[in-house]
């Protein structure tokens, strides 16, 4: 454990969050998503598996620490419901909440087509799985900078 972090965030998902740059995609799916197959095309290669968990709760932790990309239009991505793209499941609109609480703002997701969402998935740089089983809970979530200065 360590102090002010979400204990949710294990050391494989922390390493995963910090090297990323910006730019890159995180792609956070449930529990029927192709993951294993998705991820070994991604920048990393990497998988980390969150299970027990809803999409929100991980979503929560991730959102703790990860900065948002506020250059692109876009930078928040859900998979839309085949055949209803004007469906919000009930997971996408917890997520939606835990990205507004996070942001301090409404930050909309927007939608991606299910084939369309896999390819972006796969030029992600990692993917994180969550325990949650319910359909539509795939997300991408584009890295952002923190300016600062150097120490």
């Amino acid at each position: 454990m360590l102090k002010t972090l979400d204990p949710v965030l294990s050391a494989d998902l922390l390493w995963i969050l910090a090297a990323m740059g910006h730019g890159d995609d995180l792609a956070l799916v449930d529990a029927n998503h192709p993951a294993e197959t998705i991820a070994a095309a991604t920048t990393s290669g990497r998988l980390v598996r969150l299970p027990g968990l809803t999409m929100e709760r991980a979503a929560r932790a991730i959102l703790s620490v990860l900065p948002i990309d506020d250059f692109e239009p876009e930078p928040l991505r859900r998979m839309l419901v085949v055949g209803d793209a004007a469906a919000v499941p009930a997971v996408q609109e917890a997520v939606q909440r835990e990205i507004d609480a996070a942001l301090g703002r409404p930050a909309p997701l927007a939608g991606i087509e299910r084939f369309a969402f896999y390819e972006a998935a796969r030029r992600a740089f990692a993917v994180v799985q969550v325990g949650d089983p319910r359909p539509y809970g795939c997300f991408l979530l584009r890295k952002g900078v923190i300016a600062g200065e150097p120490g």
